[in-house]
């Protein structure tokens, strides 16, 4: 009988080693994966001139060269007939509003925008297009106080105010520290992507690219002798195989690779079977991890394909359409804020978090209520032809499922 205790407590023991062991493990396991992880935090169109301009501290002049409005004074007054006069000037903090709070409580290791808007003085406005956006360079503490890392350049609106407000947008973002890619003083410069540091954990490379479907010009493409934008020729083979050469020259093993692409019409929530083949070719050959997709003035559907994310229509994060009638049922006053844990050894999704957010009185507020129900619909609605779907959280928060 001492022989059977004896080799109970024998087995006992090892049991708990084992546990103990285990234990450890899992911890270690997990801590390894922190290490791993990082947190991308992305948004679609920032649209900070125009309206929004007048109402920082050092507004551009208000002159536009639009069909019906000639006062950018005008985007103001008509958001407060809507929701009530803004009083000017706001300080610099204040369009982000309820963002900067999430931005504290998530901590995104990089934050990426779609830079919708010419930050110049120039007045060498582009003849015969019809819109265009430009913030003050003294208003780029818009952008550096919410600590943003990176600006996507390759749009329809970065050469609103010409290559001189190319030169200066690209100027004033460089003596902020703020990355960018997408446009350059020539074709070379164009393709170059930003690469971010990420303390202890790795880097991440940036590429930008916009295309023609999105309502670029093609005139405004960068060539060896002339500034512009990094402009898609079209998603065939031969595209992809040049993307995969570029991104070859510059990522190494370990480097989190973002596609950010301008496609894509403004309203409508299609996504063409060529975008999904384009894509799903960048991930499968040129070795791209995240597709951060925008144009589109509203939500699209989003997709998981082989675990890595792809946004085809990230929606309009900041803009000064406030009171502007049309395409309602588009609700492209509403957002998200898309917060991506990545494994950055693999460039697998691990989690995709999306806080639900409208734009009112000219500044991010969290929505909730039915605002956020109408978001967690439109996703899982559009998202079902991808296998994935939306959950709510009490505090409204979106997690996405996918197979």
């Amino acid at each position: 009988m001492y022989t059977n205790k004896r080799l109970l407590l024998y087995a006992l023991a090892g049991i708990f080693s084992l546990m103990t062991e285990a234990l450890y493990s899992e911890d270690a396991t997990k801590e390894e994966q922190m290490s791993h992880l990082i947190k991308i935090f992305m948004c679609g169109d920032v649209m900070t001139g125009r309206g929004m301009d007048q109402i920082l501290p050092h507004p551009s002049d208000p002159v536009l060269y639009e069909p019906y409005v000639k006062d950018a004074r005008e985007y103001l007054e008509l958001a407060g007939d809507i929701n009530g006069p803004i009083q000017k000037p706001v300080d610099f903090s204040y369009i982000w509003g309820d963002a900067l709070e999430e931005f504290k409580r998530m901590a995104p290791d990089v934050k990426i925008i779609n830079l919708e808007t010419s930050i110049t003085k120039s007045d060498d406005y582009w003849k015969g297009k019809s819109i265009h956006y430009r913030m003050s360079p003294d208003n780029i503490s818009c952008l550096t106080m919410a600590e943003i890392d990176f600006c996507s350049l390759a749009n329809n609106h970065i050469l609103d105010w010409g290559y001189s407000g190319l030169k200066e947008t690209i100027e004033t973002l460089k003596k902020a520290n703020i990355g960018y890619a997408g446009a350059g003083n020539n074709v070379k410069e164009s393709e170059a992507p930003a690469v971010i540091n990420v303390r202890r954990k790795g880097r991440v490379i940036i590429f930008s690219y916009g295309s023609e479907t999105s309502g670029i010009q093609s005139d405004w493409a960068a060539a060896a002798d002339r500034p512009g934008i990094n402009l898609l020729e079209d998603f065939s083979d031969k595209t992809v195989r040049r993307i995969k050469e570029n991104i070859g020259k510059v990522k190494q093993p370990g480097d989190l690779v973002i596609f950010s692409v301008h496609w894509g019409g403004n309203w409508g929530f299609d996504i063409t079977r060529s975008q999904v083949e384009f894509a799903h070719k960048l991930i499968d050959d040129a070795g791209v991890d995240i597709i951060h997709g925008h144009s589109s003035h509203h939500v699209k559907g989003i997709e998981v394909y082989k675990d890595k994310l792809i946004l085809y229509g990230a929606g309009d994060f900041l803009n000064d359409y406030e009171g502007i009638t049309g395409y309602e049922e588009f609700r492209d006053d509403l957002s998200l804020m898309y917060f991506a844990g990545v494994d950055v050894l693999t460039g697998k999704l691990v989690y995709l978090q999306m806080i639900p957010t409208q734009v009112k009185r000219f500044k991010v507020n969290r929505a909730t209520g039915t605002n956020a129900l109408w978001l967690r619909e439109t996703l899982n609605r559009e998202g079902e032809k991808f296998n994935t779907s939306v959950e709510m959280k009490k505090d409204h928060t979106l997690l996405l499922k996918w197979k």
